[in-house]
């Protein structure tokens, strides 16, 4: 089950969210950890969370991806999309 908007807001850097659709070479799901979560006050639909993976790739997850990336492990190997 992808995370929600409110769960996104939650997330506090250090912690670990697991990508639906990227697999490592063993199978398992990608693991990227959050660096940042950016929120709007004037706007409280919009987050903007920041991501790093492995050594030197980073990504910024917006809210129209949170399809894209779940809280377990569990669960982003059920969707398989």
């Amino acid at each position: 089950m992808a995370i929600t908007l409110e769960q996104a807001k939650a997330l506090r850097q250090g912690q670990t969210i697991y990508h639906v659709s990227n697999r490592n070479s063993d199978g398992t799901p990608q693991r990227w950890r959050v660096t940042s979560v950016k929120t709007w006050k004037r706007n409280p639909s919009r987050v903007q969370v920041g991501l790093k993976y492995g050594l030197r790739h980073y990504d910024t997850l917006r809210e129209h991806d949170l399809d894209l990336v779940c809280l377990t492990e569990e669960e982003a190997l059920g969707e398989k999309a």
